[in-house]
């Protein structure tokens, strides 16, 4: 599980695994696999990175994209 703020500032613990995509323009959006969405705070980018490093912690490797480059998730403009 990573942690995300929401809009109103409170904090969110959210599996990983249950993220589906994740859009920006101009709030932050997290899909789930559950159809819920999420409005928080932090960037893509930083998602992507506590993802990265949760993965990282417990020794997975990276999820690779069409092209064979590492990537966490999927990100939607």
């Amino acid at each position: 599980m990573i942690r995300v703020t929401r809009l109103d500032g409170t904090g969110l613990l959210v599996n990983i695994d249950q993220i589906t995509w994740i859009e920006f323009n101009p709030d932050t959006v997290i899909a789930l696999a559950n159809g819920e969405k999420l409005l928080v705070r932090d960037t893509p980018d930083d998602i992507v990175r506590r993802v990265q490093e949760y993965k990282r912690g417990l020794g997975l490797p990276p999820v690779r994209d069409r092209r064979g480059e590492a990537t966490a998730l999927r990100a939607v403009e």
